[in-house]
């Protein structure tokens, strides 16, 4: 445990999107049993892998796996004290109370896609294997004017609740706590992807080993009531 002056500064941190709830439940813990304060900023992942590089002094990053390996390469995060802190899947939603489309396969997810009036999915991992997806499946250029990217930061949920999207696609952890919209399921196991979102300690960190007893409290087996609770699980 970190004494003296440090417990009174803050540690502070960018964060995805996707994790904010859990992390803002785990960072509540984290001041409880400790004294120490926590502030992480949740931020679209391209903007806080920009800022990140761009030298804002955040003492931890928490991002999908792949930005943590930019960072790492871009000399931005202490490579040793990396962990993985989640492991994510991608759900399907539709506004509440609408038909729910059958998911329960490959075939039968391909078909709810050509028959949706418009598709939403974000900017992020999800968003980018969805787009190889469609590709793969041949129907991209069916469906592209049916295509609605969330602007970095905005849950696809919300265009969802607002009717913008017909069938939206995101981390089931953006999606199971917005209002306004049912959350069909998960993409069946053959599409499924799991996206890792990894923790690091900022290179500029001025206070490197809380940053570091941090990161290994969001790695732990105590955090993972909290991880259920965003729909996700230990990586």
């Amino acid at each position: 445990m970190v004494n003296g002056p440090a417990m009174r500064e803050a540690i502070t941190g960018i964060s995805s999107m996707a994790t904010r709830g859990m992390l803002a439940e785990l960072s509540e813990v984290w001041e409880r049993q400790t004294g120490q304060r926590v502030a992480i900023e949740p931020a679209g992942g391209v903007a806080a892998i920009r800022r990140v590089q761009e030298g804002e002094p955040f003492d931890v990053v928490v991002l999908a796996s792949d930005a943590i390996d930019r960072l790492a390469e871009a000399g931005r995060i202490d490579p040793e004290g990396r962990v993985d802190v989640a492991r994510s899947g991608v759900a399907v939603a539709v506004a509440c109370g609408a038909p729910r489309p059958d998911i329960g396969s490959e075939r039968a997810m391909r078909d709810a896609v050509l028959a949706a009036r418009s598709i939403g999915y974000s900017t992020g991992p999800s968003g980018v294997h969805l787009t190889r997806l469609f590709e793969r499946w041949g129907i991209a250029e069916t469906i592209a004017p049916r295509i609605v990217q969330a602007p970095p930061g905005v849950p696809v949920g919300t265009l969802v609740a607002r009717g913008e999207v017909e069938l939206g696609f995101q981390q089931l952890s953006e999606l199971m706590h917005v209002s306004g919209i049912d959350v069909v399921g998960p993409l069946p196991p053959e599409i499924q992807i799991a996206t890792i979102f990894s923790g690091a300690v900022c290179a500029i960190s001025g206070r490197p080993e809380a940053a570091k007893a941090l990161l290994s409290f969001l790695a732990s087996p105590q955090a993972d009531a909290a991880r259920r609770r965003y729909g996700m699980e230990r990586a």
